[in-house]
Formats: C-alpha cells, structure tokens, sequence
C-alpha cells in the first residue's frame, strides 16, 4: 500500500513538472514572436530614417508630377514677350528663347499649351504656385527666384546694360539754365543795360551833331540801335566819322568794346555747352547715381536699382520704358543688354544707343514648376542642344553672326 501510494505520487509530480515546463515554453515563444515583430517595425522606422522609399501605392503613382513627361503629354508654358528671345507674331510667337523650347518640347515629345504673362513677376509667380510648368522667356538664374522655382541647365550669358536718349541733354531750356547757374546770365543782363543806355547815348549824339541823322525819335532810336548791335555783334562800325582824328580813336574804342562783348558770349555759351555735354551724358553704371532710370518690373534690374539705391520708375516692358526715355520721363533704361541692343537697332529712329559694358553678368535658363518633372529632362535635351550647336544657330538667327 505504501509502495503503491509512493508510485502514484511520484508520477503525479513528473506530470506537474512536465506541464510547468510546457507552459514556460509557450511563454519563451509567445515573447519571442512579440519581440521579433518588436525588431521588425523598428527597423521599418531606422530603414525610413535613413532615407530608404516606401512603396507607391497606386494613387501615388497616379498623382501629377509623379514620374517623366511621357510622350503626348500636354504641358502648360508660361511666355514673357521680351525682344527677341520672345516676340509676338500675329497670332503666334518666335524668338530665341520659344524657338529653342518648341525644339526642346518636340524631341521629349510633349505638347505645349501657351500662356502670355504680362510682367516677369507673374511669371515666375505663376511657375512657383503650377500654374504653369515651364517659364520660358530670357529667366535670368537668381537664389531669389531658385527658393520659389526650378531651373534647366542654361542656355544663355548675358548681363545689364544702359540705354540713353541721343539727344537728351541738350536744347535751348537745358542752355538757359546752364547759363544761369554759372552766373553768365547776370552779365548778360549787365550788357543788355549797356546796350540800351548807348543806344539812348548815341540818339542824343547824333541828333545835335548829324544833320543828316532822322529827327523822329523813332527812327534815330531804331538807327542808332542797329550801329550799336552791329558792333557788339560782328565789331564792324557802320556810321560816319563827324570829329576827324577824334572820332576815328572813339570809333576804335567802339570797336574794341563790341570785340570783347562778342568774344565774352561766344565763350561763355561754348562753355556752358560743353559741360552739358560732359556733365549729362550717361557713359556706365557709375554715371546712373542721381539720376532717374527706367526698368521692367520684377526683373533683375529692379533687383539692381533697389539694391544699389537708384531712382527708378518701374514698367510692364521694355516699349513703355523705351517711351519713357524719349519723352523725357527717365534719363536711362536699365535692362538686358541683348534686350536693349535689339530695341535701340529695331528703333533706330528714336536715335537710342546702348552704352557701357555689361556691368552685371547674368545667365538665362527655363524656369520649371517644383511641381513637375521636367527639369532633369529639359536639361539633358538642352545639354544635347548645345552639343549639336542647335542653341549657337538659333543665337546666330536673331542677333548675327558673332564678330571676328
């Protein structure tokens, strides 16, 4: 009995141990699914961190500017008309600029719908928010406008340049007051005096001692007007001699007078014209301080004025600005130098002249949305442009072949 009553409690004890170690088993495994799983999300986190990609679900994939512009895909192109890198043409367009896109456009194989802008701000405004996906006209590359949008490999170098007015800086006012403030119109003043006093003088001579002088006032004063400008203005005296040696010494003296009075206007006058001249004629970018200069709104040359503390006057393009120069409104245009060399050859008869070197290098570019993909690609068909020479052909088109 106690034999038998010990077996059986002997087995039940293996039992009971046998079930624990099955229950701390299942506990070892329930915590090492737990912890693998643990691992696993953890280095999903780590993965993502490091800059490893999700995968795309299908509405990302689908999204727009998702992937390359495949062929026949329409793209929105923003214009800016801006001689001659955009130009206006009846209904359609040309220029360098446009002409260099539609190659561009037609080996990715997309197809352009254009848009005219008026001003360059809204372009670029218009690129940045996608309203369209490529600004094409002469984009000047800046960190200002590559915080807002993208740019393609450029394809142009150019910089500012200074258009004048020929003509300005002279006429019979800008004389007036070039005189007056040097202090000659007070004599001239002082001459005019003397002039009508001896011509008084002379009527009264002449009346006692000439028998033959008119007895009209009028006509004594009308004749003795004449003899006195005749020798104030050529030194040549006209009258007749009445007191023999004595009046051939007071004729000299006469002419003496009328010499120095004709030497004293010529050179004053001489003068006052040349530092007009010197003094009005803008030749660089150091001669635009105090003076007030035309530019196109939100193009680089604002950016310039401002920066520089200019006086400007701001226009939507360069024939307003133009029109502004010759009537006298601004002094100088401040722009791209092929822009202006362009309008002044276009407009020769406004007699409007590019001066000074370029004083600001700028390069040209497209400008692309952020939101499309077309950067990389426009660039790689730019890059191919310019090794076939199709962008050096196109420059050739509208501005000539390049001197020497």
């Amino acid at each position: 009995m106690s034999g038998e009553g010990g077996d059986e409690l002997g087995d039940d004890m293996t039992t009971l141990v046998k079930r624990r170690r099955s229950g701390f088993v299942c506990w070892l495994l329930a915590f090492g699914i737990l912890g693998h799983l643990a691992a696993g999300s953890v280095f999903a986190q780590s993965a993502s961190d490091d800059g490893a990609e999700a995968p795309v679900t299908a509405e990302q994939a689908a999204a727009p500017g998702s992937g390359p512009a495949g062929p026949g895909e329409r793209v929105r192109v923003g214009l800016y008309v801006n001689p001659p890198f955009v130009i206006k043409d009846g209904e359609g367009y040309s220029g360098m600029a446009y002409d260099l896109w539609a190659a561009v456009g037609s080996d990715l194989g997309v197809e352009s719908d254009y848009v005219a802008l008026p001003t360059i701000r809204d372009l670029i405004a218009a690129t940045a928010s996608g309203d369209v996906d490529v600004a094409v006209t002469n984009l000047t590359v800046t960190k200002r406008r590559a915080e807002q949008i993208d740019f393609t490999y450029p394809w142009y170098d150019a910089g500012l340049r200074i258009m004048i007015d020929d003509r300005a800086g002279g006429g019979f006012w800008a004389l007036i007051e070039g005189l007056y403030d040097a202090g000659f119109i007070q004599f001239y003043a002082w001459i005019i005096f003397v002039i009508l006093l001896a011509t008084v003088a002379l009527t009264v001579f002449d009346r006692r001692f000439d028998k033959d002088f008119p007895k009209r006032w009028r006509e004594g004063i009308a004749e003795s007007f004449y003899t006195v400008m005749s020798v104030a203005t050529s030194g040549r005296m006209s009258r007749k001699n009445l007191f023999g040696w004595r009046g051939r010494i007071w004729s000299a003296l006469w002419l003496v007078c009328g010499v120095a009075v004709l030497a004293f206007v010529t050179s004053s006058v001489t003068s006052v014209m040349t530092t007009i001249a010197l003094t009005s004629q803008i030749n660089n970018a150091g001669d635009l301080p105090g003076r007030l200069v035309g530019v196109r709104a939100g193009g680089t040359a604002e950016e310039y004025a401002i920066e520089t503390g200019l006086t400007f006057e701001v226009y939507d393009d360069i024939d307003q600005a133009a029109e502004a120069l010759v009537s006298g409104d601004v002094e100088a245009v401040i722009g791209d130098g092929p822009v202006l060399e362009y309008f002044a050859y276009s407009n020769h008869e406004d007699h409007l002249r590019v001066v000074g070197p370029i004083f600001q290098p700028e390069k040209y570019a497209f400008g692309i949305s952020p939101a499309s993909p077309l950067a990389r690609p426009v660039t790689l068909e730019l890059i191919g442009a310019f090794e076939i020479d199709q962008v050096e052909a196109l420059r050739a088109q509208y501005f000539g072949d390049r001197p020497g």
